[in-house]
């Protein structure tokens, strides 16, 4: 846009407490979507919000000229809103704001027309190193740094298998990690609403063994809108399946052999073998070693041994 002249920032709070969430218990173990994906896909909310701006600024100025932008367009969310004070960088990388806390969505918006510039925010976080001490996986560095190979925000999203070291730690997060921003300080008391956020406790909440044979129809009609749905349903059942190994349910036993048995995708297999070993121990050698001569992929064989070397 070579007319440009400001940038309009903006940052959407949404809610971080689920009202009526479901219980997690043996036999009805549940997962859980990280808060920034809770309601309809933020891409989506914030066009809206920004057409509506947009359609408000030209009713004013019928030749202005404006280009919206969403995480995917080329300038960087979080340095532009810097520039335009709506917060700084608070150590755990996300952009703090005085009133939304770190619990906000952010976007811009290019437009042909002046406007005074926004003075940028001082850092307040001083000395205060709470997220950087709780991160899960030591994935924060320090100054709004961050390893993402080992932001568990991250690894949730990858297609892959979760390397050893990571899986317990994954927990029952079935996409992304709010660890480090549910400890910061500056985030307590702070829990906004929308009206165009709602929350759907059973879904954003799910149970974990329906999540393990779920056809992509169902998938997408049920968590098609939530921005956690993004890479398709691998990713989250190979999550759900860490969980229920994380959750010890042997409950889930024959679902994750039907699983291990007879899904075709090989993480998934891999992974399911893996949570029956971690579930049942000795329990379930036998079925493990026979599988184990049966089955002809080395990535599956290699975590059907992980399996039998628990006691």
């Amino acid at each position: 846009m070579p007319n440009a002249q400001s940038i309009i920032a903006i940052a959407v709070g949404y809610p971080n407490k689920l009202k009526d969430a479901p219980a997690s218990k043996r036999g009805a173990r549940r997962g859980i979507f990280a808060r920034a994906s809770w309601g309809i896909d933020y891409h989506s909310l914030l066009r809206n919000r920004l057409n509506l701006l947009e359609a408000f600024i030209k009713e004013r100025v019928p030749e202005a000229e404006c280009l919206s932008m969403v995480d995917t367009g080329v300038l960087s969310d979080r340095s532009v809103a810097e520039r335009a004070g709506l917060g700084y960088s608070a150590k755990n990388g996300f952009v703090l704001n005085e009133n939304l806390g770190t619990w906000t969505y952010l976007g811009e918006m290019l437009v042909n027309l002046p406007f005074e510039p926004d003075t940028p925010v001082v850092d307040s976080c001083y000395d205060c190193t709470i997220c950087i001490d709780k991160c899960p996986t030591g994935a924060l560095v320090g100054n709004g740094q961050l390893d993402s190979k080992k932001c568990i925000s991250f690894l949730t999203q990858t297609k892959g298998m979760i390397a050893d070291e990571y899986r317990y730690k994954i927990g029952n997060r079935l996409y992304g990690c709010d660890t480090c921003q549910q400890v910061c300080p500056k985030n307590k008391g702070i829990n906004v609403l929308q009206d165009d956020i709602q929350l759907e406790p059973e879904i954003l909440k799910p149970l974990l063994r329906p999540l393990l044979t779920i056809s992509n129809k169902d998938f997408k009609s049920t968590y098609g809108h939530l921005a956690g749905s993004w890479r398709g349903k691998k990713p989250i059942q190979r999550n759900a399946i860490l969980a229920l190994a994380h959750f010890k349910d042997d409950t889930a036993i024959e679902d994750l052999k039907h699983v291990a048995i007879n899904d075709v995708r090989i993480e998934i297999k891999a992974t399911a073998y893996w949570a029956i070993g971690q579930i049942m121990g000795d329990a379930e050698k036998g079925f493990l070693m026979n599988r184990y001569e049966i089955e002809s992929d080395e990535l599956v064989k290699e975590e059907i041994l992980k399996g039998l070397e628990v006691n």
